[in-house]
């Protein structure tokens, strides 16, 4: 098991695991998301980590868990540490990078890879709030490819 600086939110069935530099928002997403659920935006989304997680490979799936330390604590800029409910484990859905220097505005979808595994990823630009790309994507499905016209 692998310690990286990253947060981690259940969002849903699936966790976004959230990576990005010191200072880029990382905890600010976790706790917008949660309350995004409260608010009735998502279904359900409850802290999994917050500045450390714990990743690892198994059967094909990355899970996710917080460090011992951190267990259930969330920075929150102003407050300080904060206790929260979270979960103790959760399967990696998606990662986003946040102030990604690879961010498109019309991105071909390329995975990202935690522990040689492979898994969607949003590159957040840096400056680009990432709530409301999150949000489309747990309640949006991609775009089907346009067919080709028939020529007759």
């Amino acid at each position: 098991m692998a310690s990286i600086h990253a947060s981690a939110v259940l969002a849903g069935p699936r966790a976004l695991l959230i990576r990005g530099p010191a200072g880029s928002g990382k905890s600010r997403l976790v706790l917008a998301l949660v309350q995004a659920a409260h608010a009735g935006l998502l279904p359900f989304a409850r802290l999994v980590a917050d500045d450390r997680a714990e990743v690892r490979a198994v059967n094909g799936r990355v899970l996710v868990q917080p460090v011992e330390q951190l267990a259930g604590l969330l920075e929150v800029r102003g407050l300080g540490l904060r206790r929260m409910p979270f979960e103790p484990v959760a399967v990696v859905g998606m990662i986003v990078d946040l102030d990604a220097a690879d961010a498109e505005r019309m991105p071909r979808p390329t995975p990202g890879v935690v522990n040689g595994i492979a898994v969607p990823r949003l590159a957040v630009a840096p400056g680009i709030d990432p709530m409301p790309c999150i949000l489309a994507s747990c309640m949006t499905a991609e775009r089907e490819p346009i067919p080709s016209p028939v020529t007759g």
